[in-house]
């Protein structure tokens, strides 16, 4: 006779409940990416904002409420952490996007102008970040000179213009057809930095672009001055390495990376001729979206 007694089988745990999120969590959510979209704005600033990106953090419920909340907005987050907050760029059709365009006809009231405006943000960036380990390590920190992005552009042209005289295209561009192509040669040709009868810099001078570029930068949140050194020195922001690293698929920043002149990261620039390089292409609107 058999000694086994019978047990009623264990019935399966329910899965534990989890609370309802209510209009107050979305009512937090929101104010998430509100905070997010204050470009200046750092956790450590704001108790308010930490205590947030902590919850974001911490309960993938939230997480997930708030990132929905972005995606409604037309955004995309980047990254949501202490040294970045929540960093979020936005998507092409977004409200919150700002295009070249628009920034340049403010900048600028000549065409030509608008793309020299394109490029000096291009230059930027690269010169920021000019090696992917730099992009891909989130303790380095970039720094440029107004000055350095000026002499990286102009080594650039002159690179570009020996390739163009070995080929014997070095003519000048149609006026309907802008390009970085088109772009080099009239920067080479505009004077560095001009000056008004009070000895002003004139805005459209080369120095003056890239001035207008990296204060809208500053004002931004991607870069923060740290002396008047070289014309103004400056220093990248965890958000707009972000950006950049979002970004830096673009073959117009690469190519110009490939051209070998190649920036020192302490915002001098070393100028290196590279042994060979592509043609550039005219899509030079980093960090912004396209025309």
């Amino acid at each position: 006779m058999s000694t086994d007694t019978w047990e009623p089988e264990a019935e399966p745990q329910a899965a534990p409940a989890v609370a309802a999120l209510t209009p107050a969590d979305v009512a937090d959510a929101a104010r998430l990416v509100s905070f997010g979209l204050q470009a200046k704005l750092l956790p450590a600033r704001d108790a308010e904002y930490a205590e947030l990106i902590r919850r974001h953090r911490e309960d993938p419920a939230f997480a997930r409420l708030a990132d929905a909340v972005a995606t409604g907005m037309g955004l995309v987050v980047l990254e949501v952490s202490p040294r970045a907050g929540m960093a979020v760029a936005a998507d092409e059709d977004s409200v919150f996007a700002v295009r070249m365009g628009d920034y340049s006809r403010r900048a600028a009231g000549e065409t030509t102008d608008r793309f020299l405006h394109g490029l000096a943000h291009l230059a930027v960036a690269a010169m920021a970040f000019p090696r992917p380990e730099d992009l891909a390590d989130d303790g380095y920190l970039g720094r440029i000179t107004v000055n350095g992005i000026d002499a990286f552009v102009r080594q650039a042209c002159r690179r570009l213009e020996e390739r163009a005289e070995a080929a014997g295209t070095n003519t000048d561009p149609t006026s309907d057809a802008p390009g970085l192509e088109a772009a080099w040669r009239v920067w080479a040709r505009r004077s560095a930095t001009g000056a008004t009868k009070d000895a002003r810099r004139l805005s459209g001078s080369t120095i003056g672009i890239v001035s207008k570029a990296v204060l809208f930068l500053v004002d931004s949140g991607f870069l923060q001055k740290t002396s008047d050194d070289a014309g103004g020195t400056y220093r990248t922001t965890a958000r707009y390495q972000l950006q950049v690293r979002d970004l830096a698929g673009s073959a117009a920043m690469a190519e110009l990376l490939d051209l070998g002149v190649v920036p020192v990261s302490d915002g001098t620039a070393t100028l290196l001729p590279a042994d060979h390089s592509e043609e550039l292409v005219a899509d030079a609107g980093l960090p912004f979206h396209s025309l």
